[in-house]
């Protein structure tokens, strides 16, 4: 049952039908839709979804809903992150991206509410020669958010565990800025119980407060000319229309218009006060969720950026890298640098907007883990085996699926390979690492990560 005062709050809103909105939460057809992952399904030698692919999510590139939901936990393509599980009224981001930014270079993007990461990889694919910082505030969310990000394998994310005000520290560095803000979640009335029971209308008073402060917060850090997003999983008008009207009162921002097609049945409206545009996605008339998303442009040219351009970042002795050389060789356009003791790896034209990041921010995650040297052994990491650098000077083994089953259950996996260290990989998608020795083989898979369903 929903809430009466909800029902009555949304009497008069554009798109809103009483009746049809009612019936499907009552009748409550899941729906459920994944999109791939563009750095890893030209590896991919086969998908054991293929047939469980119904039709195309119509405003995003190789997205698709299935006929129904799998048991994503037994599906090894999910684990080596070959796809991701995303609600696909959220997609509608990228077609705002292919409209408004149409041919994207290396623009440097923040995400700066980021778990669980269907944004953020978003991002990752489309601005493939860009920089994604996604950020979350949340400590076991940002957990969340670095997990999903190590799967994707793009070493084009970075991953900070800040407040939103700690962004104040750099005017002017991103291109792009989305915030997908904390709302009352009345999006997720169909598919989270618990949204219902924790709905009112003085959260909704609530979080309309908190997405005011978090993007007077994030204003500075965009450039002149650049893209504001601003997105909720809710219904009420005071977490969406009320608060573009007070986006472009206070800083002056230029609302943009998206195309839509008529048959994808996505609501356009537009403020009275100040005449921004808004989408609005209501089940009963799209096969997705509750979402609320506009874009807007940076007219001000704000406050130029000044950095101090000292190194923060440690950087491995010739030794060390000469013992790493021995493991793993890089692409000639990588630089490798240090935290926490491992040996991490990130493209030449990235490695400025980290320094200028890293002295300002936490940062959780940066370009790819490695791994490190115990002795003169190089032990990899596990972000290393999902990535997409070549391990041409690593062994690997093909598995079946009841041997990859077992391997991501953190058992002893029944193979026969090289001594040494070796990938495992499932239809040609990596998966972690074990090390073959004399008398038995060691399976490093995160313990943390594990299957443990039967």
């Amino acid at each position: 049952m929903l809430p009466i005062s909800f029902i009555e709050s949304m009497q008069g809103v554009k798109g809103f039908q009483k009746e049809a909105f009612l019936a499907v939460h009552v009748h409550n057809i899941p729906v459920t839709s994944i999109r791939f992952n563009p750095f890893k399904k030209k590896l991919l030698k086969q998908l054991s979804l293929a047939d469980q692919l119904d039709e195309k999510v119509p405003w995003t590139s190789d997205a698709w809903y299935l006929k129904e939901r799998p048991s994503f936990t037994f599906d090894p393509f999910l684990h080596g992150g070959a796809y991701y599980v995303q609600e696909a009224s959220s997609m509608f981001v990228e077609q705002i991206l292919q409209q408004a930014i149409p041919q994207p270079a290396q623009e440097i993007v923040l995400d700066i509410s980021a778990a669980p990461g269907g944004k953020t990889t978003l991002l990752s694919g489309y601005f493939k020669n860009g920089l994604v910082v996604a950020n979350e505030v949340i400590k076991s969310r940002a957990a969340i958010l670095t997990e999903n990000v190590i799967k994707w394998g793009a070493d084009n994310i970075i991953v900070t565990n800040n407040d939103p005000v700690h962004f104040q520290r750099l005017p002017a560095f991103f291109d792009v800025v989305l915030l997908d803000a904390p709302c009352s979640g009345s999006g997720l009335f169909r598919k989270d119980a618990g949204a219902i029971a924790g709905w009112s209308l003085e959260n909704v008073h609530t979080c309309s407060l908190r997405q005011q402060r978090i993007i007077r917060d994030t204003m500075g850090v965009l450039k002149h000319g650049g893209l504001f997003i601003y997105s909720t999983c809710s219904y009420s008008t005071a977490e969406d229309e009320a608060i573009l009207d007070w986006m472009v009162q206070e800083y002056a921002f230029e609302p943009l218009r998206i195309q839509l097609q008529p048959n994808w049945g996505i609501v356009e409206v537009r403020t009275t006060q100040q005449e921004a545009w808004g989408y609005r996605f209501f089940p009963d008339q799209v096969k997705g969720e509750g979402f609320f998303v506009a874009v807007f442009r940076k007219k001000s040219a704000g406050i130029q950026p000044v950095f101090r351009l000292e190194n923060n970042l440690t950087q491995p002795a010739g030794k060390a890298l000469a013992l790493l050389s021995e493991h793993i060789q890089l692409p000639e356009n990588y630089r490798v640098f240090m935290q926490e003791n491992g040996f991490r790896a990130i493209q030449n034209h990235y490695w400025q907007p980290l320094q200028q990041l890293a002295q300002q921010l936490y940062i959780k995650k940066a370009g790819i883990e490695l791994g490190g040297l115990k002795g003169k052994d190089f032990v990899p990491s596990h972000e290393l085996a999902l990535s997409l650098l070549p391990l041409t000077q690593m062994n690997n083994v093909e598995v079946d699926l009841e041997t990859a089953l077992h391997y991501l259950r953190k058992q002893v996996p029944a193979i026969q390979g090289a001594k040494g260290w070796c990938t495992i990989s499932y239809c040609g998608l990596r998966l972690g690492w074990i090390k073959v020795l004399p008398n038995r083989i060691n399976n490093y898979y995160p313990a943390e990560w594990r299957i443990l369903k039967d």
